[in-house]
């Protein structure tokens, strides 16, 4: 993870500058921790080569609040990976987990408007571009508009 967390592709979108050992410790730590939640809100999983096992990124689903039936998803992966589908794979394990499992009401997520490649990932998974939040993210010294998207459960099943 330290890995593609330092390689600068990654980093343009991201909240950090650079990643340290130390830094990516306690962000898988973090996920290692969200398990034994009770009653468990957040799940993070590895995404990983099938037979070779080598760690690719990660994703994950982050309910509100115990009780609501509304959550986000997220997912990172390795720059020397991007444009293969791995992402879009992630993203479509994670909507398909919300509403098969956790039986959610409504998934969203929001990207840096500037990040084309994955609003697009966004959009291959089933959601709608729901807004734009102007100037709503600061990094790198200066502001971004980010982007809304969601599908809500009827959507998804009847697109499955």
């Amino acid at each position: 993870m330290l890995a593609y967390q330092s390689d600068v592709r990654y980093l343009k979108y991201s909240p950090w500058t650079h990643r340290t050992a130390e830094e990516v410790q306690d962000f898988v730590r973090g996920f290692i921790e969200w398990q034994g939640e009770q009653p468990r809100t957040k799940y993070q999983l590895a995404v990983v080569l099938r037979g070779e096992g080598r760690l690719i990124g990660n994703c994950g689903i982050r309910i509100e609040s115990a009780g609501s039936r509304q959550a986000s998803i997220g997912y990172e992966i390795a720059p020397r990976y991007w444009g293969e589908g791995y992402a879009t794979e992630a993203g479509r394990a994670m909507v398909a987990f919300g509403f098969a499992e956790l039986w959610l009401h409504r998934i969203w997520a929001r990207c840096v408007a500037e990040n084309v490649a994955s609003y697009r990932v966004l959009e291959k998974v089933g959601m709608r571009r729901e807004g734009r939040l102007r100037e709503e993210e600061w990094l790198r010294g200066q502001w971004w508009d980010t982007l809304v998207y969601g599908i809500l459960d009827y959507e998804w099943r009847s697109s499955a």
